[in-house]
């Protein structure tokens, strides 16, 4: 009796020979090729291929998805293909499965995994299919390499050919909406309208209409007909951000629309007839709001067809610098100033940090940093006082007007417009953050220590974007 036998692919003579021996010790044939082109020539030559294939993405000539796509365009049946790398990112993980891949592992990778993966893909029987086209794809704007990404990546790759209701779960500033914007993006649906609607930034009473639209002379003030998010997205993707906010009587609602794929707009007696993939996200724990009735349970089971979590960035420190400078450049651009860089020393501090505002908090720190930090080359003597080591706050704390005095200057010479605004809203964005830390995030004890209404408070909190 034959036993089944796999192909290595890869440039990288150690990996081969780790793989090598893993399979021999699992009783698997294996035969390895140091090029795509070798494993092309060879299966010309076989009178029986193999019944997987295990490739890296780049390598000396053909990569790892030119082979794949050239199996798939010269073969009417191809053995499953075993993505590996050690560039991880969304693009190389969607284009190997929209490729056809049957799997996607990045690089280290446990070998006892492979051997199991490969176990499953001998069994595989969709050789036939064809990589699925699609238009080319915007930046998704999720950066990162550490484990987590790896595994958000190789999910969201997997549902590129899905039109699966999805649950995203992660603390707030954790970048659920661009893991959303991702998964329409990379889905059969990305030339259609992506819609989104945060269920905790509308109040209660426009809820109802904002979803489902209304007609005209509903109700006050209702002086034409309007379409709603549902309506807006048909054939695309409605993402309902803090669906855990959404109130009991539109839980019904939004259950039966799910259901029937149909809905009446406010006021109206004409049902919609909409195709919508709804992404739905939230901070909270779904399930305990379940129990203590919050939330519909059957709602709840319609939403978590497929769960994704997004990861706080605490769990993946590596990725820090990477953001950084990410959002460093970003914030040059949009403020039209120099592009700064972040010192070895700066971006360990930062990787040992809580970072309870997540990415988007890092991402109001690179803006900051922008304005007032005084030279090119970041360092921790650069941070606020609410980011800087104790030791470090404290010295700081009697210089701030010397180190403002600084930048003033620098800003000038660099002739960088609006130093003023720019100063004021820095000067302002540090005071609320700091007063809230030091309050335990208490809105009217920290507006009574700025000297503010709670309401000015709140305006300026969503003008910055502070939680």
């Amino acid at each position: 009796m034959n036993r089944n036998r796999v192909w290595v692919v890869d440039d990288d003579q150690s990996i081969r020979w780790v793989l090598e021996r893993a399979f021999q010790q699992a009783e698997i044939e294996v035969d390895s090729f140091e090029s795509a082109e070798e494993a092309i020539a060879a299966l010309k030559q076989h009178a029986r291929a193999p019944d997987a294939i295990i490739s890296d993405v780049r390598m000396n000539g053909m990569s790892g998805l030119e082979l794949l796509a050239e199996l798939r365009d010269s073969r009417q049946t191809t053995p499953p293909v075993i993505i590996i790398t050690a560039h991880a990112d969304l693009d190389t993980a969607v284009s190997a499965y929209e490729g056809g891949a049957f799997e996607y592992v990045p690089k280290p990778f446990d070998v006892n995994e492979v051997i199991a993966i490969t176990r499953r893909a001998f069994t595989d029987t969709s050789g036939s299919a064809k990589r699925v086209e699609r238009p080319p794809k915007e930046q998704s704007g999720l950066i990162g390499e550490s484990p987590p990404m790896q595994q958000l990546y190789r999910s969201i790759g997997r549902l590129a050919r899905s039109h699966a209701t999805v649950l995203i779960n992660g603390e707030t500033g954790s970048g659920k909406e661009l893991i959303a914007k991702a998964l329409h993006q990379h889905s059969a649906r990305s030339e259609q309208p992506f819609i989104a609607l945060n269920m905790a930034a509308i109040s209660q009473d426009l809820m109802e209409s904002e979803l489902f639209g209304h007609e005209k002379g509903a109700f006050t003030g209702a002086s034409e007909q309007r379409k709603g998010r549902f309506e807006q997205a048909d054939n695309g993707t409605l993402f309902l951000d803090e669906i855990g906010d959404m109130p009991a009587e539109l839980q019904t609602r939004l259950l039966r629309v799910l259901s029937e794929n149909q809905f009446f707009r406010v006021g109206g007696r004409t049902a919609i007839q909409v195709d919508v993939r709804i992404i739905a996200a939230t901070h909270q724990d779904l399930e305990s709001l379940v129990q203590s009735k919050l939330f519909r349970e059957d709602l709840f089971h319609r939403l978590n067809v497929i769960r994704i979590n997004a990861p706080p960035l605490r769990e993946r420190p590596a990725d820090i610098p990477l953001l950084l400078k990410y959002f460093l450049h970003q914030a040059a651009d949009e403020l039209g100033s120099v592009e700064k860089t972040s010192s070895a020393e700066l971006d360990q501090h930062l990787q040992q940090l809580s970072w309870p505002g997540n990415v988007r908090q890092l991402e109001n720190l690179a803006r900051w940093l922008t304005v007032m930090a005084a030279g090119h080359e970041l360092g921790i003597n650069d941070l606020p006082a609410d980011l800087a080591p104790a030791e470090q706050a404290i010295s700081n704390a009697g210089d701030w007007t010397q180190a403002l005095q600084t930048w003033i200057t620098t800003a000038i010479q660099d002739k960088q417009p609006e130093i003023g605004k720019l100063a004021a809203e820095a000067m302002e964005r540090t005071l609320i953050s700091s007063t809230l830390k030091c309050t335990g995030h208490r809105k009217q004890e920290a507006a009574l220590l700025l000297g503010w209404g709670r309401n000015t408070l709140a305006r300026k909190m969503k003008e910055y974007g502070i939680e």
